[in-house]
Parts: C-alpha cells; structure tokens; sequence
C-alpha cells in the first residue's frame, strides 16, 4: 500500500481522510510526497471526474520505486529520450516542464502548403531540440498517463477523463514563458442541460485565439476527437465532437493531410471502436471562423490508447484484459524507420516488447539490437510481424 505525505502528515493511500486532506493541499497549492523511496518523491494533486488524485510529476516517472504504481519505464526506449534536457527541460524550482516548440503560436501571413502540415520527418529540422505538433500531443498524453491501462481501469475511462488529464498535464508545462493550459483548448462535453455554462466557458478559454485586426494573429493548441470531415466551398473542414463550429482547411492542406496521415486515417475508418485525435494549432477570425495552420493526428482504441498500426492494435487488445499494468511507448519526434518500445510491462518483471514491421531493414535491426543490449534488465519479446502470428504473451 503507498504512502503519501502531505505537510507534516502521512497518509496510506486508502486512507478515508485522504480525500480531506487532498482538498486542503489543493487549495492551498501544496505538493504531495509520494514515500515509495527515500527521499520521497514529490508529485501533484489533479482533480479528475470531481475527485481529487495524486500525479506523478513530468519526468519523475525513474524516481520512483519499480514496483511503485507511479514508476515510469527507462525514457530511452521510446521517443522521449532524445527529447529531454534538449526539447523538454525541468524548472527546478517549479517543478514544470519547459517546451521548446518546433511550431508558432503566432500568424503574421498566409503560410505556404509546405509549411502548414504539423509533423512529418522531413520537415522537422532539429529532432531533439524542438518538439514538433505530433511531439507535443504524444507529451500530453503521457503525462496525462493516459499511455497507461490494466484491466481494472475497463469502462472508466471517457473524453471527460481523457480532457481532465490532458489539463491537467498542460498546467504542469510551460511554453514561451507562460503555462500551456492557458493556450490550450480541450473541448468539454456538451450537455444540454449545462448549455449556458458550458458556452461561457468555451468562449472565455477561445478569447486568445480571437482575431485582433492588424499584427501578428495568436494561435492556440487545440485537442479533440474527430467526428467527420465534410467538403466545403473552398477547402474542407473537420468537425469535431463536443463542439458546435468546425475547424476549416485549405484544398492544399488538406491533400498533404491525407497523403502524412493515410494510415491513421485508413485505421480509423476500418473499425467504429477507435477515435481520431486532432491536435492543431488554429486562430478565430473576426467572424468567428476557426482555421487551422499547423495539424497532426493519432489514432488511438477504445480505451485511448495510442497504436500505429494493426499489429500494435491486436497486442493492446491482447494486454487490455490483463491485471497488469501495461505502457504503450510513444514515438514523439522519431522517424517510423526506427524502432521503439511498443509496450513495456514495469511490474512484476520488466519486460520491453517490440513489434517489428515486415521489411525492417538491417539498419532497423541493428537500431533493436542495441536498445536491447542497452536495456540488460528488461526481458526482451518481440514479434516480427513478418515471420508470422504474435508470439506467445509473456
């Protein structure tokens, strides 16, 4: 049973006053102490779903004891490796994550088809230094934990759980010096019966992304679920759920969009179990028009798990009846020609699983063979999805 310590109190985790104690420390801004290792680790109070909850900080995940239910596995065998201290560094005394963005959050002029399309390995010119779009939602949904999935969690997690944590995730990073929650826009769901507070409070977080006249235009991020795509007079528009406007793309945008995307998209369309996500960065004209400039898009199962292609589909499928926690690795800034943890188990063994595609090249297999070898401490299983069906679970 984890301990926690809040102030000078120490709580277990099932503790009946917890919730009590939580309450305080949340509004009076103080910092839970996660006591898996000595010194304790320090961690945030989130509020999800009306309840408050006791987080891991960004990249405290190894500070934490292995068999810690906050334990992270080693950095290095997905995307984000590359990415820390370079892209994402940690405010020591805040404790927040600082972004350096491959993207702008500003608009003076039309920008050119080339440039309008948020991730691709061509266009990312410095993989370890900047965070692309693609980078940055792969972030969010880290931190958020929403990589994370055991059994017990089945039926609980929704868009309402999938908004709070990414939110939640945003106030602890900061981007050009001020908090990514205040750029940030994550639709809420929509209930009829709270129509008029709902709308308030959407139009009160878009006020940044509002058209001023003249200067440069501020962008903001957006992240949602996408619904449909419909033609328009000039382009076409993307409408997401849970919002009453759509986001509008230009003709040549939107060719480049499904030329980058079309396996996600293929995915997404072969089964109605699984969502679209949409992360962009758009500005709202004078007539309240939202347009996209930059946009990437992941397709993630039933229960948000990110996935990049059947096979990796079929083995969350296979671990999500598991009583064990498992940790979908994410590629963030990373070509597709190189390889990544597709899932690791942290607990009870550690165990590092790679689902190698048909045709992987020598250069690929070497990529593995290295990770591997780097990683001594974590049994290896692999699936090489071209010499066959998927191995046996371990």
């Amino acid at each position: 049973m984890r301990q926690f310590a809040i102030g000078d109190w120490t709580f277990e985790e099932d503790a009946a006053e917890l919730q009590t104690a939580l309450q305080d420390a949340y509004e009076r801004k103080l910092r839970a102490y996660c006591r898996c290792r000595v010194p304790s680790v320090p961690m945030y109070i989130a509020r999800l779903d009306g309840q408050l909850l006791i987080k891991r900080m960004p990249l405290s995940g190894r500070d934490h004891d292995p068999a810690c239910p906050s334990h992270e596995p080693p950095y290095d065998l997905s995307g984000l490796g590359p990415l820390i201290g370079n892209a994402i560094q940690i405010d020591e005394a805040s404790g927040s994550a600082v972004l350096k963005l491959d993207f702008s959050l500003s608009k003076r002029g039309p920008r050119t088809a080339a440039a309008s399309l948020g991730e691709t390995s061509e266009t990312v010119r410095n993989e370890t230094k900047k965070l692309s779009l693609l980078g940055m939602l792969h972030y969010l949904w880290d931190v958020g934990e929403l990589t994370e999935w055991t059994s017990l969690w089945a039926r609980k997690r929704g868009w309402g759980r999938v908004r709070s944590s990414l939110m939640n995730a945003a106030r602890q990073m900061t981007v050009r010096g001020g908090s990514l929650s205040d750029v940030l826009f994550v639709p809420e769901i929509f209930r009829q019966d709270d129509k008029d507070r709902i709308e308030a409070q959407r139009a009160a977080a878009l006020a940044g992304a509002q058209s001023a006249g003249s200067g440069p235009r501020k962008l903001m991020v957006a992240v949602a679920e996408v619904k449909e795509f419909a033609a328009a007079r000039d382009g076409h528009k993307i409408v997401v759920r849970h919002l009453p406007f759509p986001f509008m793309v230009e003709q040549s945008t939107w060719k480049r969009l499904n030329e980058r995307y079309h396996t996600e998209l293929d995915l997404w369309r072969s089964d109605e179990t699984l969502h679209l996500i949409l992360i962009t960065t758009f500005g709202l004209s004078g007539a309240g028009i939202a347009s996209v400039d930059q946009v990437a898009m992941m397709v993630v199962n039933e229960n948000w798990i990110p996935f990049e292609s059947v096979h990796e589909q079929r083995l969350l499928a296979r671990l999500s009846g598991l009583n064990r926690k498992s940790v979908k690795g994410l590629r963030f800034n990373l070509p597709r020609e190189q390889p990544i943890a597709t899932v690791t188990l942290p607990h009870p063994a550690a165990v590092a699983m790679f689902v190698v595609p048909a045709g992987a090249d020598a250069d690929y297999e070497k990529a593995l063979t290295d990770m591997i070898e780097a990683r001594a401490e974590m049994r290896p299983w692999i699936w090489r999805v071209g010499d066959g069906d998927m191995p046996q679970l371990p």
